[in-house]
């Protein structure tokens, strides 16, 4: 039985999607008057360049049922069965059109909700090719995925609250608006919103505590993979990689990626900050 991958343009595989022959279907941003296919047609730096020019804060929308029914007409050209890992369904309607778009194909496509973003979807892409690649089936990648998604950590800081205020995507992280200047959000997914996980004072205070809450998450784990992620500054999380590195952890670092435009829609510039699963 061979079985496909498909995700969306928020796992931020970019190049290494093409390598692993996953479909990527594309998000959109709505900017200065143009619908524009993420990382295809639009990158986190148009935006905040644009923005910094006096452009309007940009917006996002989901990929139409038929974007999806393309893409998964292309798998099943090579396949018998496909699998679609997506961007968290209480962030966004994307499931729901891939789910709308599965019914054309009964009983062939597997849609599975990550409940996560940017490389918490990408991780889980990469570890459901590893295991197909191994000979796994459908049903053991599933319970794999499910294990990864109910048992992972997330924290991210951002420079300004204000993208995700404007486009509704704050959740729990509501609780920081309006605090006092120079206060950090750390924050998280949980259940698949953004939630507050955290405040420090200033950046040093900030990376500390996700180190702390990393290291607490790690303790007694045989082999971790972690994933950074930023955008705009791709240095803004090498102060975070160096102090896991010094960590003594088992860790292995699988990824340094961009956000892409999509999320950096929401999120604005200067995010960083990681995803980890244990195996």
């Amino acid at each position: 039985m061979r079985i496909a991958l498909v995700t969306d343009s928020t796992s931020d595989l970019q190049t290494r999607a093409q390598e692993m022959g996953v479909e990527v279907v594309p998000l959109y941003v709505n900017f200065q008057g143009k619908v524009l296919k993420d990382w295809l047609e639009v990158k986190p730096a148009d935006i905040f360049r644009g923005v910094s020019a006096g452009a309007a804060l940009p917006s996002s929308s989901q990929p139409s049922p038929a974007d999806f029914k393309a893409a998964y007409e292309r798998a099943l050209q090579k396949a018998d069965q496909v699998l679609s890992i997506h961007i968290s369904s209480k962030l966004s309607g994307t499931l729901q059109s891939a789910i709308l778009a599965a019914q054309d194909f009964p009983g062939r496509i597997v849609v599975f909700d990550s409940l996560a973003a940017s490389m918490g979807i990408g991780m889980m892409v990469e570890r459901a090719h590893e295991m197909l690649a191994q000979g796994a089936d459908l049903s053991q990648v599933l319970v794999e995925l499910e294990r990864i998604r109910a048992d992972n950590i997330v924290r991210f800081t951002l420079a300004t609250l204000e993208y995700l205020k404007k486009n509704g995507r704050i959740g729990g992280a509501q609780a920081f608006l309006g605090s006092l200047l120079g206060i950090k959000p750390i924050l998280t997914l949980k259940e698949g919103r953004v939630e507050a996980a955290g405040r420090a004072r200033g950046e040093k205070k900030a990376l500390a505590e996700m180190v702390d809450a990393f290291r607490t998450w790690a303790a007694g784990r045989q082999k971790i993979r972690v994933y950074y992620l930023y955008n705009a500054d791709p240095q803004a999380v090498d102060a975070f990689k160096r102090e896991v590195a010094a960590s003594g952890l088992p860790v292995e670092v699988r990824a340094t990626s961009e956000v892409g435009g999509v999320i950096s829609t929401h999120t604005g510039p200067g995010v960083y900050g990681f995803y980890a699963y244990s195996l």
